[in-house]
């Protein structure tokens, strides 16, 4: 089924890579527990191409396509976060992809509809191990931030300053310890 998304979603002139954590554990010798994908479509283009899709989210869209009760989620690839005036409201829901990304005053993102390159998108990631894309078309591991470095080693690892990418999303500290457990990796000493 995620193959069938890939190869529509490249068919119709879209980048589109297997990504996160169903790479890592595909690399690790483990089963993914499901597939997601990264495109450069945006959630009403990839709504276009697929029958059996709805969209999600209101801090960052994302599209659901549906094989019974399997859910491949198709994300467009993100751009990084500009900090936000003061004075933006954090509840506004964002349905123009060029509209800036509030971040509030305690620097937990609000709105996340900014959209990028692969790149970009690698490095708005939580860990690294997390950052990795597979693509279909040379059958090759896309490694924009050492997360192939970081699984020979076993490690979690956050992209970015621990500090702030905590800040902008606090659920990070909870992943990193169960990703370590999980996978029976060590943490970073910087992510402690």
């Amino acid at each position: 089924d995620a193959l069938q998304v890939l190869y529509r979603l490249q068919q119709a002139n879209h980048t589109a890579y297997l990504v996160g954590g169903g790479v890592r554990d595909l690399l690790l010798g483990r089963r993914p527990k499901d597939f997601d994908i990264g495109t450069s479509a945006h959630p009403y283009e990839v709504k276009k191409l697929f029958r059996n899709c709805w969209i999600i989210g209101r801090r960052f869209r994302l599209a659901h396509v549906k094989f019974g009760l399997k859910t491949i989620e198709v994300a467009t690839f993100r751009k990084n976060v500009p900090d936000a005036p003061p004075d933006a409201p954090a509840d506004e829901p964002a349905v123009v992809a060029s509209a800036p990304a509030p971040v509030s005053n305690d620097g937990i993102i609000r709105r996340d509809n900014t959209f990028g390159t692969p790149e970009e998108d690698a490095f708005r990631r939580d860990f690294t191990v997390n950052a990795l894309f597979y693509d279909i078309a040379t059958f090759s591991i896309i490694d924009y931030v050492g997360g192939l470095h970081d699984l020979e080693k076993r490690v979690i690892r956050s992209i970015g300053d621990p500090l702030v990418r905590f800040v902008e999303d606090p659920v990070r500290m909870l992943r990193a310890a169960v990703f370590a457990a999980r996978l029976g990796f060590t943490i970073d000493p910087l992510v402690v």
